[in-house]
Protein backbone atom coordinates (compact mmCIF):
# COMPACT_ATOMS: atom_id res chain seq x y z
CA UNK A 1 0.00 0.00 0.00
CA UNK A 2 1.04 3.62 -0.75
CA UNK A 3 0.84 6.56 2.09
CA UNK A 4 0.16 9.75 1.32
CA UNK A 5 3.52 10.47 2.69
CA UNK A 6 5.53 8.86 0.00
CA UNK A 7 3.11 10.04 -2.25
CA UNK A 8 3.80 13.97 -1.59
CA UNK A 9 7.24 14.10 -1.54
CA UNK A 10 8.13 12.78 -4.53
CA UNK A 11 6.35 15.79 -5.64
CA UNK A 12 8.98 18.52 -6.85
CA UNK A 13 8.34 22.51 -6.21
CA UNK A 14 7.69 24.36 -9.11
CA UNK A 15 8.56 27.99 -9.35
CA UNK A 16 10.53 30.62 -7.28
CA UNK A 17 9.99 31.38 -3.44
CA UNK A 18 9.32 35.06 -2.58
CA UNK A 19 13.16 35.37 -0.97
CA UNK A 20 14.56 33.68 -4.06
CA UNK A 21 13.02 36.65 -6.53
CA UNK A 22 13.96 39.06 -4.05
CA UNK A 23 17.54 38.40 -3.90
CA UNK A 24 17.29 38.13 -8.06
CA UNK A 25 15.97 41.74 -8.27
CA UNK A 26 18.58 43.44 -5.52
CA UNK A 27 21.17 42.19 -7.23
CA UNK A 28 19.83 43.89 -11.17
CA UNK A 29 19.05 46.72 -9.39
CA UNK A 30 22.59 46.52 -8.43
CA UNK A 31 23.89 45.83 -11.58
CA UNK A 32 21.57 48.80 -13.16
CA UNK A 33 22.95 50.95 -10.65
CA UNK A 34 27.25 50.40 -11.72
CA UNK A 35 26.51 50.17 -15.36
CA UNK A 36 23.82 52.80 -16.34
CA UNK A 37 26.19 55.84 -15.30
CA UNK A 38 29.26 54.35 -17.44
CA UNK A 39 27.21 53.53 -20.31
CA UNK A 40 25.91 57.23 -20.29
CA UNK A 41 29.56 58.71 -20.13
CA UNK A 42 30.44 56.70 -22.73
CA UNK A 43 27.96 57.98 -24.57
CA UNK A 44 28.85 61.53 -24.21
CA UNK A 45 32.43 60.46 -24.70
CA UNK A 46 31.60 59.11 -28.01
CA UNK A 47 30.27 62.08 -29.16
CA UNK A 48 33.03 64.84 -28.17
CA UNK A 49 35.36 62.11 -30.02
CA UNK A 50 33.17 61.97 -33.32
CA UNK A 51 32.67 65.73 -33.01
CA UNK A 52 36.12 66.51 -33.01
CA UNK A 53 36.94 64.38 -35.86
CA UNK A 54 34.24 65.85 -38.13
CA UNK A 55 36.05 69.11 -37.37
CA UNK A 56 39.63 67.85 -38.33
CA UNK A 57 37.85 66.04 -41.24
CA UNK A 58 35.57 69.44 -43.06
CA UNK A 59 39.08 71.64 -41.81
CA UNK A 60 40.63 69.75 -43.97
CA UNK A 61 38.30 69.43 -46.60
CA UNK A 62 38.40 73.37 -46.24
CA UNK A 63 41.92 73.68 -46.47
CA UNK A 64 42.32 71.50 -50.12
CA UNK A 65 39.22 73.75 -51.06
CA UNK A 66 41.62 76.79 -51.07
CA UNK A 67 44.53 74.92 -52.89
CA UNK A 68 42.27 73.99 -55.56
CA UNK A 69 39.82 77.08 -56.44
CA UNK A 70 42.04 80.20 -54.30
CA UNK A 71 38.97 80.94 -52.10
CA UNK A 72 37.27 79.61 -48.78
CA UNK A 73 33.95 78.06 -48.79
CA UNK A 74 31.04 79.84 -47.91
CA UNK A 75 30.45 79.85 -44.10
CA UNK A 76 27.68 78.05 -44.37
CA UNK A 77 29.47 75.29 -46.13
CA UNK A 78 27.08 75.00 -49.07
CA UNK A 79 29.05 75.07 -51.80
CA UNK A 80 31.65 72.39 -50.08
CA UNK A 81 28.61 70.48 -49.30
CA UNK A 82 27.10 70.37 -52.53
CA UNK A 83 30.36 68.93 -54.06
CA UNK A 84 30.45 65.24 -54.15
CA UNK A 85 34.29 65.18 -53.90
CA UNK A 86 34.70 66.30 -50.60
CA UNK A 87 31.71 64.86 -49.46
CA UNK A 88 29.72 62.38 -51.19
CA UNK A 89 27.10 61.82 -48.35
CA UNK A 90 26.87 65.88 -47.40
CA UNK A 91 28.58 67.73 -44.44
CA UNK A 92 27.98 65.51 -41.18
CA UNK A 93 25.93 67.53 -38.52
CA UNK A 94 27.55 68.52 -34.80
CA UNK A 95 26.51 65.62 -32.81
CA UNK A 96 26.55 67.36 -29.36
CA UNK A 97 23.58 69.61 -31.02
CA UNK A 98 22.83 68.56 -34.23
CA UNK A 99 23.38 71.02 -35.50
CA UNK A 100 25.23 72.53 -39.49
CA UNK A 101 29.07 73.29 -38.55
CA UNK A 102 30.24 76.70 -40.39
CA UNK A 103 32.98 78.86 -40.61
CA UNK A 104 34.45 81.33 -38.35
CA UNK A 105 36.64 84.47 -39.30
CA UNK A 106 39.38 82.70 -38.86
CA UNK A 107 38.31 80.51 -41.98
CA UNK A 108 37.99 77.30 -38.99
CA UNK A 109 35.09 75.16 -38.81
CA UNK A 110 32.79 75.56 -35.54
Amino acid sequence: MVTNRHVTSKKRRTGFSLLELLAVVTILGIIAVVVIPRVSVSAEAAKTNAHKQNVAEINGAVERWYFEKGKYPKANLSDIGADSNYFPDGIPKNPLNNKAYKLNAKKRVQ
